[in-house]
């Protein structure tokens, strides 16, 4: 198939323009380099079936497309509190262009969302019928709101064109391809203990999240694209194995051989005390099981932060 990626230069959307050219599609990568790198695609431009092209997905292009995965929008609190007009931007009017894309090339669609819409969440694991706790005015409502926008906007292509979506929302994801000044725990603590410098944690510690390591999250992102009957369809995607905030600091420290200790500091605004999905409905309709032990992906992803020493070194 034709398949468009946009943030395709990002960290998830890298892992899948490789997942798509390993199973044999034509791959248009679409990212304007906001938030993405193009270090993660370096691999596979020689590849005659993968093309790349820098564009701001709010402004509209052509291209044929079968199957269209929107990921484009900084995804982490760095970079979509440095970029909040961008976010709401691509979020929003990236989405209808993207969307009327999909009108007119009668292409399959999937948007990627956030875990972020439940925000500070009441309900707990959440589920796709939650529809969450968010404050439309705070710090995090660039990325929080325009990705609820996002979600109205391709439901109602979906009521009134008939168009084939499925919204997925994903949960914190990690892995290689991240970007060393993410801002997120699982990059901030790697590159904290490889440095040996303390590990900062925002709050007590005793705040939960749920990690989903990339190639998981990469392969629901598929099955919820090429699954039949799964058209209008609304499913979270995530780990269901919850620990502490500090207990990723400590294991994280243990895993690096590190001599960093642990500093505590204000807790950030409207950020969640607790984060895990409830994954029953991409389980049973999408067959979609996780495969990387929290252990194995943490190691992996360590030892590619390791390999790219001096990107840390940059940012010392």
């Amino acid at each position: 198939m034709n398949i468009v990626v946009t943030g395709g230069a990002g960290f998830i959307g890298s892992h899948l323009c490789t997942r798509l050219l390993d199973e044999g599609h034509t791959v248009l990568c679409v990212d304007n380099l906001l938030t993405g790198s193009i270090r993660n695609i370096t691999s596979l431009l020689p590849d005659s079936r993968f093309t790349f092209l820098q564009h701001d997905v709010t402004q509209p292009f052509h291209c044929e497309a079968e199957a269209i995965f929107h990921l484009a929008s900084p995804a982490s609190p760095i970079g979509y509190m440095e970029h909040p007009i961008e976010t709401i931007l691509v979020n929003s009017q990236g989405t209808y262009q993207m969307l009327e894309l999909a009108r007119k090339q009668h292409a399959r669609f999937l948007v990627a969302s956030t875990s972020e819409i439940y925000g500070d969440p009441l309900v707990h694991p959440q589920t796709e019928e939650y529809w969450g706790n968010v404050n439309s005015i705070g710090p995090r409502a660039c990325y929080d709101e325009s990705k609820r926008l996002s979600e109205t906007l391709t439901m109602e292509y979906y009521r009134q064109y008939h168009l084939d979506i499925r919204i997925v929302r994903i949960f914190n994801t990690y892995g290689p391809n991240s970007q060393i000044h993410d801002g997120r725990m699982i990059p901030n603590f790697i590159t904290q203990a490889l440095k040996n410098e303390p590990l900062i944690i925002y709050g007590d510690g005793n705040k939960t999240r749920s990690i989903c390591y990339v190639s998981d999250m990469v392969d629901g992102l598929m099955r919820a694209m090429f699954t039949p009957n799964t058209t209008g369809e609304v499913f979270n995607l995530g780990n269901t194995e919850e620990h502490t905030v500090h207990e990723y600091a400590q294991t994280i420290i243990q895993f690096c051989g590190s001599s960093s200790n642990i500093l505590f500091e204000t807790s950030r605004i409207d950020d969640p005390e607790r984060r895990r999905p409830n994954i029953d409905k991409a389980q049973r309709i999408l067959g979609w099981q996780l495969h990387v032990t929290m252990e194995e992906g943490l190691k992996r992803t360590i030892e590619w932060f390791s390999n790219h020493t001096n990107q840390l070194s940059i940012i010392s």
